[in-house]
């Protein structure tokens, strides 16, 4: 599942070792955005690893049940009319870029 929120890009998997350990594994390309999640929502989100050759350079592995929470969090907090807006506030104007540039990537799924 891929979350864009105003505090960063994951990618939320169910990886073999998170099934009998009832864990997701949280993906990001981007170390900061893990450090925020973990720093506003999610401080059960266990020790960020780094790797150069995976998709996603930076993972780590928090409670099905604390993601869900969290995720649960951040809707809660949700107080804002226009989502670039915000993730340029939160995030600064080269990230909305980015978000933009994806929004209207997917934005021609409605023109189709």
């Amino acid at each position: 599942m891929w979350l864009i929120t105003p505090v960063g890009f994951f990618s939320v998997v169910r990886k073999p070792t998170d099934i009998k350990n009832k864990t997701l594994t949280v993906r990001a390309r981007v170390r900061s955005d893990l450090e925020a999640l973990k720093a506003q929502y999610l401080p059960e989100l266990g020790s960020i690893q780094e790797s150069k050759v995976n998709d996603y350079r930076y993972r780590a592995v928090a409670p099905q049940a604390a993601v869900a929470a969290a995720m649960t969090r951040l809707i809660k907090d949700l107080d804002y009319a226009n989502f670039k807006d915000e993730v340029k506030k939160c995030q600064g104007a080269d990230r909305a870029h980015l978000y933009h540039d994806v929004w209207d990537v997917l934005y021609g799924l409605q023109r189709q």
